[in-house]
Parts: structure tokens; sequence; C-alpha cells
């Protein structure tokens, strides 16, 4: 920690956020916590961060402000407006938005916070609910490389993994839809063929090992095959945020002249699960209606 950076406004406390505000306390930085449902901090509040009633009470005297909430319309909601939090910054303070959102709003936001006085880093991550809590999370930084070198120490917190700088703004939210709109379809494709293997009559113990240790594992593969084949929904990645994710990576790739067909499939395969008011488990669950089909 430096002594320039000491008080942290951290908007956004739910399934990524609470981890992310845990570690910048356990680092020893002031931290102020607002969520959309208070009561969502409380467990942050017991372990020393104060909260606040609304984003710009948060930002008011803070040194940084991070967000991270579900997506554009969230974060339009917490960032503008008499009540958000930049009525409450100080001029010279560096913003974080590490929500996963559409580089059109990562844009227009960044020039709200050029009109006061203020900088902005798009900075999501990699990682899910348990690598946040841990602190092992890679953030994808898009924006001024001076801002990013006054917020390290903060970031750095919650990181083990590392710090990417990828270039000017909305290079971070552009990387961080292209990975998600992979696991996407990784995930997708997974459910396809757990669900096959079922109704072919294989043995899912020996079968799933086959795919996970093989050529086709990775990462998402093992832990998300897994979560599968036990029914386990318990939220590590919500699934309305990866039909969400899907949605604003195909709009940018539109945007780019690159048609994305495999994250449309997919998409329609989250879209199924939210039909089947799935949207609130982990999207491991996209399986569940292919498994309910005759």
């Amino acid at each position: 920690m430096t002594s320039s950076m000491n008080s942290i406004a951290f908007l956004g406390v739910g399934t990524m956020g609470a981890g992310m505000a845990g570690r910048l306390l356990d680092a020893g930085f002031t931290v102020i916590v607002w969520n959309r449902h208070r009561d969502r901090a409380n467990a942050l509040v017991a372990r020393g961060a104060r909260a606040a009633d609304s984003p710009k009470a948060a930002t008011s005297g803070a040194d940084l402000v991070i967000a991270m909430v579900a997506d554009d319309a969230a974060s339009r909601a917490v960032w503008l407006g008499p009540d958000g939090a930049l009525a409450g910054a100080a001029r010279g303070t560096v913003l974080i938005e590490s929500s996963t959102l559409s580089p059109a709003w990562i844009g227009e936001l960044a020039g709200h916070a050029a009109q006061a006085g203020c900088e902005l880093l798009d900075a999501p991550v990699t990682g899910s609910r348990t690598h946040a809590a841990s602190g092992d999370l890679l953030f994808l930084v898009g924006g001024p490389a001076a801002a990013l070198e006054r917020v390290r120490p903060a970031l750095t917190a919650m990181a083990s993994r590392g710090i990417v700088h990828l270039g000017p703004t909305g290079s971070g939210a552009r990387l961080k839809l292209i990975n998600n709109f992979v696991c996407g379809v990784q995930a997708a494709a997974l459910a396809e063929a757990v669900t096959l293997i079922e109704r072919l009559g294989l043995d899912p113990a020996q079968a799933f090992p086959v795919l996970s240790d093989g050529a086709p594992g990775s990462p998402l593969v093992k832990g998300v095959g897994q979560r599968m084949l036990k029914h386990d929904y318990a939220v590590n990645f919500a699934l309305a945020l990866m039909h969400k994710d899907l949605s604003y990576a195909i709009a940018e790739g539109a945007r780019a002249g690159v048609p994305l067909r495999t994250a449309g499939v997919a998409r329609d395969l989250f879209a199924d699960a939210i039909a089947a008011r799935l949207e609130d488990s982990d999207f491991a669950a996209v399986i569940e209606p292919l498994r309910q089909r005759d």
C-alpha cells in the first residue's frame, strides 16, 4: 500500500466484489463499500469496511473508486446521476470499472470521467468467486499507463495472476468479452457432450476424464464439467451474466465485421436455461434444459 492510495470506495459487493473488497481490507486499505442491497455488505463491515448509503457518499474523499456490477445499466446507474459515484469523486481521482461491460459504454463513461476531471481504467478480471476471494484474479486493463501505475498496489492485492495493460481505454473490456465468449462456447459444447454421454449410456466416470484430461481439456472443462456431473450449481459465475456477456461479445463482433456464429448458438442454449428459470444458478446449469428434452 502507498500513502497516496489509502482510501478505496468499492461499489458492488456481490459474488465477485465481496471477495475483491475483502482482499483490499486484508492488504490494509481503508475500504468504503456500497451495494444496492445493503445487507450484502454486512460481512465486509464486520471485517472493518465502512458502508455508505449511496455511490456518491462512498466516493467522497476516496483516493480510488472501483466498481463491480452486473451490466451496462447497473454501471450507468452507479456512476451517473445526483447520487452517482461521479458526483462524489474529487478531481484527479482514478476510477476503475471492473465489470464486464460493452466497449461502447466504457467509451461513454470515459467521457463522463474526463468531464469530472477523473481518469478511467477499464479493468475487468478473469476468474470466478473463489479466485476473487483468494486474490487469484487477472486484471485486463485499458486506459492511461500512468493511471495504472498509481493504482497498481491496490490491483496487486487482488491479482496474484497478474495485471495486463492492453492499451487505450476499452481494450480491457474488449478482451474480456473475447475471453468470456470462448468460455461460454466451451460450456455450451460441454453441456451437449455430457448430455450425449448420459443419453448413450456411457459411464460418465469413465468417459468424462477422456475429455477433461485429453485434447479438449481446459480448466473450464475440468471444473464446469464436474459441476454438471454433480448437478452442483452453487454460483461461481451466474448463468444470466454469461448470457449477457455473449450478447455483448456478439454485438462487438458485429461492429468489427466478425460474426460470432458459435457465440450465437451458445447464447441460444443459455437463453433456454433462462427460460427454465435457471438465470440465478451457476452457468454450469446450461446443461439442464438439454437433459430434460425428450
